[in-house]
């Protein structure tokens, strides 16, 4: 029988446990996909540890790519040996699965299996940050928190492409010649040096009019001071924890600023949405304009130790789990 990561209750890594599972036929609009490569992403931390509460028990992880090996009825545009990949409903960190064909893509040729299953999250959530909640536009100037990170790393090489200088930041000296080498002009390092007032510097007292923030609690509140009068906070995650209650009128004071908490489910909940979304991203990596780096990669049944180091900031770029 096949394995897959399941928690019976939120709390720390020790709470998942590697198991067998059933796995039925496929349904109506289902197919059965042998993954190949699994993505590892923070949202996985936030299902387990309940910030992001769900039905329990579950299986953890929301992308990856694999093999069509079973097709269910009123299936249609995908067959037995199709490539593909997915990034939600959760249960990716298993060997074999179930996957509504709604939410599937095809990977083209040129994508291999371990770069599909680590950008169709992080990947289109870069896409949509800067493509559609923002369009990132030639001349922009803009700031990236946590430059270093997977969505980061994704996210500045696609506004450079796209023609902005990208301001990122970083936690240490080593995350810097990362955030470098993924399009950004300046780098400021936070242990070292407060972002708001090299910000200010950099941008001859300005501000940035798009400031993107996966960190949260840590980040936020100082981020309002870094943006430009009538420009946008866009929070899209909460390493740090999440974001305490906000007093919209210091919005007001801060130059009436936009603040947006999207997220990629919304921004693809339509079939057409999502098909061009995987389309401007397979062909940004394809083209290497958009290069990924997938600087970890773990045995799935080792997916607590992938937790662990994510958690304790010990990982880089994109982080890939083996069946």
């Amino acid at each position: 029988m096949p394995h897959a990561i399941r928690i019976y209750e939120t709390g720390g890594p020790e709470k998942m446990r590697w198991e067998e599972i059933q796995v039925d036929e496929p349904g109506p609009g289902e197919v059965q996909v042998r993954n190949t490569a699994i993505g590892l992403n923070f949202i996985d931390v936030y299902h387990r540890n309940g910030l992001y509460p769900m039905q329990l028990p579950t299986t953890l992880g929301m992308e990856g790519a694999g093999v069509v090996e079973k097709v269910g009825p009123k299936v249609k545009g995908f067959k037995v040996g199709d490539r593909v990949a997915y990034a939600n409903p959760i249960g990716a960190y298993a060997e074999v699965l179930n996957r509504p064909v709604a939410r599937l893509v095809k990977v083209p040729a040129g994508i291999d299996d371990r770069t599909a299953a680590s950008i169709m999250l992080k990947g289109m959530t870069a896409w949509y940050l800067c493509r559609r909640t923002y369009k990132v536009k030639k001349g922009d100037t803009i700031l990236v928190h946590a430059a270093a990170g997977g969505v980061g790393q994704i996210l500045c090489q696609w506004s450079k492409h796209l023609g902005a200088t990208v301001i990122g930041t970083v936690g240490s000296e080593e995350k810097a010649a990362i955030a470098k080498k993924a399009g950004c002009k300046y780098v400021i390092v936070t242990s070292k040096e407060k972002f708001v007032e090299r910000v200010k510097e950099i941008t001859k007292g300005k501000g940035v009019p798009v400031l993107y923030d996966g960190v949260g609690k840590d980040t936020f509140m100082d981020s309002l001071d870094c943006i430009s009068p009538l420009g946008m906070m866009v929070s899209f995650g909460n390493a740090s924890g999440a974001v305490p209650p906000l007093n919209l009128g210091l919005l007001a004071q801060k130059g009436s600023l936009f603040v947006t908490r999207p997220t990629l489910f919304t921004y693809t909940a339509e079939r057409e949405e999502l098909e061009r979304a995987a389309k401007e991203l397979f062909a940004v990596v394809k083209s290497r304009a958009v290069k990924i780096s997938i600087n970890q990669t773990y045995a799935l049944k080792d997916a607590a130790q992938a937790h662990i180091d994510l958690e304790s900031r010990k990982t880089t770029g994109s982080t890939v789990l083996l069946p």
